[in-house]
């Protein structure tokens, strides 16, 4: 459960600092080519970063389900 919300918190600081640094990118005294160049830029690296954190959520879950299969598999030969 703490892995959980320590997941959904990573995400939702992601979130918020890319949209805190678009609004600080559209109000900076650059030219729109100068703007959109340096957000397509930021996009790609929040979609990085992104794609880094669903990748490891996604080995955290594959671990807990591996641990927790193979708890079930030794739980069930103690019954034995």
């Amino acid at each position: 459960m703490d892995k959980e919300k320590s997941t959904g918190f990573a995400v939702g600081l992601l979130t918020g600092a890319a949209l805190g640094l678009a609004v600080g990118i559209l109000y900076a005294p650059r030219s729109g080519a100068e703007t959109r160049a340096m957000m397509m830029e930021r996009t790609e690296e929040a979609k990085h970063k992104a794609r880094e954190i669903v990748q490891e959520a996604r080995e955290r879950a594959k671990k807990i389900v591996e641990d927790a299969r193979g708890q079930a598999i030794k739980e069930k030969e103690e019954a034995k």
